[in-house]
């Protein structure tokens, strides 16, 4: 007699084993409530309206439930087969990544230092066929990020560290206010904690021609009345402008990890991190970061 095999326990079994295939785009986009893949698509187009109107106003949206369920899962799953490959950091750093400056006031921001506390699965050991390479790598969703940002063309970002990372956050991790140093970033929600890791931002704070010097302080002083508040569940995706908006997440509370995909995409198909924030961020700095220092999408202090 065969014996009966549980099928949720068969799935679990199948499911950390890391695919052997490419994911399509309809293997990880819930296509019939986003149809991302067809232009003339109405649902697409309100979207793309909606996504648009948000990120103008605000510098962020959310799409709620865009990943599928089976995606999100994968993607978890290669989190956990990775655990011992993430590069964890503790470091203290202002909100532009740079080095302390005595000549400067002791109140400026570029004066002000927290301590920060979490992991990153660099985006160069994601495995083959990674969830998260599918969606990166899919022009599809390349199409769609620019889109909605009313921006085109859009590079997928030419850091190998940092391109499309997990970010990792255990209990009473923090990530604490910084400002992005490329310019979109789309984050898909993998895994929430019990309570904390909250994505707190403040829209716009700087431009390219201000560093709004003083606004940054009130932040880093207390002052959160400009500041919004997202609350992401798995399967969402956020886009965000994260080079000019002041950004954090609060700490994480509970033994449950805040997992968080993280595809990146530039105007300059050029520009890297600076040495001393993929340091900071993923360990190690690689001979492009210093090749490439030079290369700056604007002339901002980080």
């Amino acid at each position: 007699m065969t014996e009966a095999v549980n099928v949720s326990e068969q799935n679990a079994v199948d499911m950390s084993i890391a695919p052997s295939v490419m994911p399509t785009l309809a293997d990880f986009v819930d296509l019939d409530t986003y149809p991302i893949d067809d232009p003339d698509s109405p649902k697409r187009k309100a979207l793309v309206e909606q996504c648009r109107k948000e990120l103008d106003a605000v510098g962020c949206c959310r799409i709620p439930n865009i990943i599928r369920p089976e995606s999100i899962e994968r993607m978890r799953q290669e989190v956990e087969r990775q655990r011992e490959n993430i590069y964890w950091s503790e470091d203290s750093h202002n909100p532009y990544m740079t080095k302390d400056d005595e000549s400067l006031p002791a109140d400026h921001p570029r004066r002000f230092f927290e301590k920060r506390s979490s992991g990153f699965v660099n985006s160069d050991i994601l495995e083959e066929f990674s969830d998260l390479r599918a969606i990166y790598d899919n022009d599809i969703m390349v199409q769609f990020v620019s889109d909605c940002l009313g921006i085109a063309p859009i590079y997928r970002w030419a850091d190998p560290l940092g391109c499309n990372p997990y970010s990792v956050m255990d209990e009473g991790d923090y990530f604490p206010w910084h400002f992005d140093g490329n310019e979109f970033t789309v984050s898909v929600l993998v895994q929430e904690p019990e309570k904390g890791g909250e994505f707190q931002y403040y829209p716009d704070l700087r431009t390219p021609e201000d560093e709004n010097f003083d606004e940054v302080a009130q932040v880093l002083g207390g002052d959160y009345s400009n500041v919004h508040s997202l609350a992401l569940r798995p399967g969402d995706m956020q886009i965000f402008k994260g080079r000019f908006s002041m950004h954090r997440v609060t700490p994480v509370e509970g033994t449950r990890s805040r997992y968080i995909a993280l595809p990146t995409y530039m105007r300059d198909p050029d520009t890297v991190n600076r040495p001393e924030r993929a340091r900071q961020f993923y360990g190690r700095a690689l001979p492009i970061h210093y090749e490439r220092e030079a290369n700056r999408p604007d002339e901002l202090v980080d």
